[in-house]
Parts: structure tokens; sequence; C-alpha cells
């Protein structure tokens, strides 16, 4: 069991779940369990299953509570939070009232992916699916390609209209766009790209359910305690994660691969758990070596993210 959050509380560094594949896309529980145990001594403000990055749209009913199950016992000590997200609203219904069994700090959810809802569909989506999780809070998620975007006033009405809403992460803006979310909805937690953190954090971000602590979990933490005591050297560690990222990850995706195996690809570079760059069909997966090559150019190029034990 962990600590409800609300939105005083929710905030900081939090790292995702990755689900470690065998050659037939079956997940590898014991390297997971490994997994887990090494995010829960990260130093991380917590820890999230079910994220893109989890591959939550490609994972059975069994699966899911398996990896639920797991979660909650590794990371006992640690703030976790459980997504239920699923394009199907009566999908994601199920899988909230399954997630609240396991007590978690809140429950992650998008909008119903289909047919785009109207603000009013929102809003009575969000009303049920809080009904549901009560007394559990929730955060919804409302990345870049949601078929329906959410604008800062929308985020504002639904924060009114929402009390259990602790909130949102999306991808963030420029400075219009921080400043517009501070204004309608200025108690709403917001958390944004975790490669973008930086500049984030100086604009009124709370947070990032993190990419960068996919790529390195302890890396993550010591450049966030950077962002608290030295501005200026972590906006530096953003721009050469952005140069990084230019060189070596945009091209990936301009290929065509799926963030889930982008992440993986960052963790794999990374090399801090035995998690592969296996995504499941039909995604693509980066090929393990090419993430093995980058892994000296990467510590050479942020070595504030990659940190002596």
């Amino acid at each position: 069991m962990t600590t409800l959050l609300t939105r005083k509380t929710l905030g900081g560094t939090w790292g995702t779940v990755l689900l470690p594949l065998r050659p037939d896309d079956s997940i590898d529980f014991a390297r997971l369990a490994d997994e887990l145990d090494r995010l829960a001594v990260a130093g991380l403000d917590g820890v999230y299953a079910h994220g893109t990055a989890g591959e939550f749209h490609a994972i059975t009913d069994e699966e899911y509570q398996q990896v639920n199950e797991l979660l909650a016992e590794r990371c006992a000590g640690l703030p976790y939070q459980i997504g239920a997200s699923h394009m199907s609203a009566t999908t994601c219904l199920q899988r909230v009232e399954l997630a609240r069994e396991f007590h978690p700090g809140a429950i992650q959810v998008i909008l119903p992916d289909w047919a785009p809802p109207s603000l009013d569909e929102v809003v009575a989506f969000l009303e049920q699916v809080a009904e549901v999780a009560d007394p559990v809070p929730l955060v919804l998620y409302n990345p870049p390609h949601a078929k329906t975007r959410l604008t800062p006033a929308d985020f504002g009405m639904l924060a009114a209209r929402v009390p259990a809403l602790v909130g949102v992460k999306v991808a963030g803006g420029d400075a219009g766009w921080y400043r517009e979310m501070g204004e309608e909805a200025a108690d709403l937690p917001m958390f944004v790209a975790g490669h973008t953190l930086a500049a984030g954090t100086e604009l009124g971000a709370a947070g990032s359910y993190s990419n960068i602590a996919a790529f390195s979990p302890a890396g993550a933490m010591a450049w966030q305690h950077l962002m608290r005591t030295d501005q200026a050297a972590a906006r530096d560690v953003e721009r050469r994660i952005g140069l990084f990222f230019a060189e070596h990850v945009q091209p990936l995706a301009s290929a065509g691969y799926a963030n889930p195996a982008l992440d993986k690809f960052l963790a794999h570079v990374g090399g801090w758990a035995d998690i592969g760059t296996r995504v499941r069909w039909p995604y693509r997966s980066v090929e393990e070596e090419h993430a093995e090559r980058l892994r000296p150019i990467a510590s050479t190029a942020l070595p504030e993210l990659f940190p002596a034990p």
C-alpha cells in the first residue's frame, strides 16, 4: 500500500516499468522482478506501471494483474502508480477496478481513443472512472497523439469538475503554454517530457514520468538534484540530452520505431537492468547491438546521467 497522492504532494521524477520479453513475446517475470528491485533503490520519487513504455496496449488482463502484483510486492516501500489506460472505456473501467485493489498512490488513464470524445464526454468519462477508482485519485495522460487534445482551459475545467484528478501528464509546450496552464489550472500538477524537465521545471512543471529515468534512473535523480541546486548546469545537461536525442534517437523515430521501442532502446543504452530492446508484435524492435555501441558515447556525452555507483 502506498500513500494516496494529492495535488499538493504529486511531483518529482518517476520511473516507468518496462517489460522484459522473451523471444516468443512472453513476459520474463524473473527479469522484471530484478528490474523492479533496481528501480526501488534508485532514489526515484516513485515508479509507475502500464504507461506507453510499459506497452499497456499490448498486454492481456492476466498479465496486467501479474505485473501489478509484482509491482506492489517489490516496490512496497516506494510510492507507485498503476496505469489503467486503454483505448476502450469499458476495459479502462475494468482495469481501474483491478488497479484500485493494489492501493496505488494514483491511477493513470487516457481518454477513449477510437471515437474522439467531446468535452462533455470527457467529463462524463472521468467522473465515472473516479467513482470506480475511489478513494484512489486519478492522473490524466493526454499525449500529443491523443485524438482529443486538451487545452489549458480544458484542464482547468476538469480540475474544477473532477476533484479526484490530481495531475496531468502532457508533452509540455512553450512559455506561453506554461503561462496559460498557470492561469487556468494553477493547482493541477503538470508532468512533462523527461528530456525537457529542466526548462519545464523553471516554467512551472511539477515533474516527469520520465524517459530519462528509463535511460538511467539514478542519473535522472542526479539531474533533478542539479535542477534544484544549479539551474544553469541542469540546462546545459538538457542541451546535451537534446543533441544526443537529435543524433541517435530522432533518426529511429523518423524511421518509424514506436515510442516503447525508443524507451527500451534508451534503457538498453543505459544498461542499468536486463530489459532488452524487444517490443511486442507488430511493432519493430531496435537491435540490442546498436544500443550497446552507443553506451560509451552516451556516458561521454552525458556523464551527469551515469554517476558512479
